[in-house]
């Protein structure tokens, strides 16, 4: 078998909505949507190895923490598992106040019998019934007529007004599902909520979620929002019923229906952190309510710590979070190509003299410290990266702001060693192999042990100190127009160095009384070839004459 040359005798396109004047293409999100969580029932489902107890109980305490009201905890006519989870729940009085927990069940009435007696004792809770509606399903999985299909989920909102009348003490509310909605027609979609909504009487104080689900998700998500248009111009009494988007991801486009979906008119997404549902996944919460964030609405949902969301799910899970996966993979904020890396760089700098809160940063359409991430894995540097990237590992690591030519000449010496090693280099690799350029660290010709500066009677500088050569301390001086003229003097007089500076740059390394200083010096020695020095201390004048020595330790 392989792929056909003419896949259309095989697969046809899906039809198109006949919505007349859509208003949903000129709409914005301008507030947060209702959540619900279906981590501990879709997402449960589609794991190899279901959520133990243990398990489900610390995913349960994850969605409170991030601020979750809906949560459907279960499908708890599946099994004991289920069934006993949800009951702990209600039993140990663990559920908040304001939040909601919700359960699924198929419109059969055994199923939802058992469904009410596991939530019973609850304050408040959903129970959320569903039937398939399509013409495959009904012709495929069911053999029925759109009249049996209309009356499964009458009869099955009979049945739940019925039970919900045996629980008095528990608030209840109702939930309604055309399973498969997104591949059905839509009138006999709204006939069969209408149907629900004439049995359940649903007020618009106490109205009714119908959760109109892309079970299968079959085509453009322009086409899904049309779908949510023309359902909530035409369903009968809309202000009594919360519009529930279920989008599963079978073309890699969930996110983007949910979203056009509100903009369509919903008002509730359903979905899973990180997308996890069956086979390619559903809507991802994290990646909806971060991209709300972006646009500077209050997705009522708190990722401040992503990273710690990232551990519990993929603990639970027993699955990983793709690294490319948007905000939470591990690599969404890191840069490695040079370009990239040189126009974070710039965004970080522009950053530091704005004069507002505004977020505007090349490549990082959030800000990753939001999220509870550093900055230190912004950039990160290998044989693609440019010499932005290793000048901002070495000022995030090392407080070190290398002047641009500086940049340019260090970047060398990376690029040898990243082809050298094949791999990504730590910031580690980077500090030993800028000590060793510079010679700030092992065999030094030219070693600083102590120095004076006086001022001669004509104005000139004096430099007088002992200076390290192979190990021997000597004692040397010399004279010139400044601290770093008397210094270049000295090393010409004593040992026969000659290097002219032709810029200098320097810079504290840390706030503080007690901050370090750094200092660049740009040379030329008498060949023309250019030589660079650093010098590091706490005395910035000192950190000049050590710059000095650098240079004359290439030089020599």
């Amino acid at each position: 078998m392989s792929m056909m040359k003419n896949p259309s005798v095989k697969y046809r396109p899906f039809p198109q909505v006949p919505l007349e004047n859509r208003q949903w293409p000129s709409r914005t999100i301008t507030q947060a949507p209702r959540w619900l969580s279906t981590d501990m029932r879709d997402g449960n489902q589609s794991l190899i190895d279901p959520m133990d107890a243990d398990k489900k109980s610390r995913f349960f305490d994850l969605l409170l923490s991030l601020g979750l009201k809906e949560i459907e905890v279960g499908f708890p006519s599946a099994g004991a598992t289920e069934y006993d989870f949800i009951r702990g729940l209600v039993d140990s009085g663990r559920i908040p106040d304001d939040v909601f927990i919700q359960v699924l069940t198929q419109s059969r009435e055994d199923l939802i019998k058992t469904s009410f007696e596991s939530l019973a004792g609850a304050k408040q809770a959903i129970v959320h019934v569903y039937n398939a509606v399509s013409p495959l399903w009904r012709k495929v999985v069911f053999g029925m007529e759109p009249a049996e299909i209309k009356e499964i989920a009458r009869a099955g909102a009979t049945f739940l007004r019925d039970q919900a009348a045996r629980f008095p003490e528990t608030d209840w509310h109702f939930e309604y599902s055309p399973e498969t909605f997104s591949t059905a027609e839509l009138d006999f979609s709204i006939e069969c909520c209408e149907a629900v909504m004439e049995v359940l009487q649903p007020t618009t104080d106490k109205p009714i979620i119908l959760n109109l689900p892309a079970t299968v998700e079959a085509a453009t998500p322009n086409i899904y929002a049309d779908q949510i248009e023309y359902f909530c111009r035409n369903l009968p009494n809309r202000d009594r019923a919360v519009i529930s988007l279920h989008t599963h991801n079978d073309r890699g486009t969930g996110v983007a229906a949910a979203e056009l979906g509100l903009m369509a008119g919903a008002d509730r997404v359903e979905g899973c952190l990180f997308g996890n549902g069956e086979r390619t996944g559903n809507c991802c919460l994290v990646t909806v309510a971060l991209n709300l964030y972006t646009q500077g609405v209050d997705p009522e949902l708190d990722f401040s710590d992503i990273d710690k969301v990232i551990q519990t799910v993929e603990y639970c899970n027993q699955l990983p979070v793709h690294p490319r996966h948007p905000y939470g993979g591990d690599l969404v904020f890191t840069a490695f190509s040079g370009s990239h890396q040189d126009a974070i760089k710039k965004g970080f700098a522009a950053r530091e003299t704005q004069n507002d809160e505004l977020w505007a940063v090349p490549y990082l359409p959030i800000d990753p410290a939001d999220l509870g991430r550093s900055y230190e894995a912004v950039i990160r540097v290998n044989s693609q990266s440019g010499k932005g990237g290793f000048a901002w590992v070495l000022e995030q690591d090392q407080g070190l702001k290398l002047p641009k030519k500086m940049q340019a000449h260090f970047s060398r010496h990376v690029q040898d060693l990243a082809d050298e090693v094949g791999r990504e280099l730590q910031a580690g690799d980077i500090w030993a192999v800028f000590q060793k350029t510079y010679h700030l660290e092992g065999e030094q010709r030219f070693t600083l042990v102590d120095y004076e500066e006086a001022r001669a009677p004509d104005g000139t500088r004096v430099f007088a100190g002992k200076i390290a050569v192979d190990g021997e301390v000597r004692s040397v001086s010399g004279r010139g127009n400044g601290l770093i003229s008397s210094v270049v003097a000295t090393l010409k007089d004593g040992f026969g160095i000659s290097i002219d500076v032709r810029d200098y740059a320097e810079h504290a390394l840390q706030a503080g009384s007690d901050a370090r200083a750094a200092a660049y010096v740009e040379c030329t020695g008498p060949d023309g070839k250019v030589i660079w020095g650093v010098g590091i201390d706490e005395d910035v004048a000192t950190a000049s004459v050590r710059a000095i020595l650098s240079a004359a330790n290439a030089a020599g």
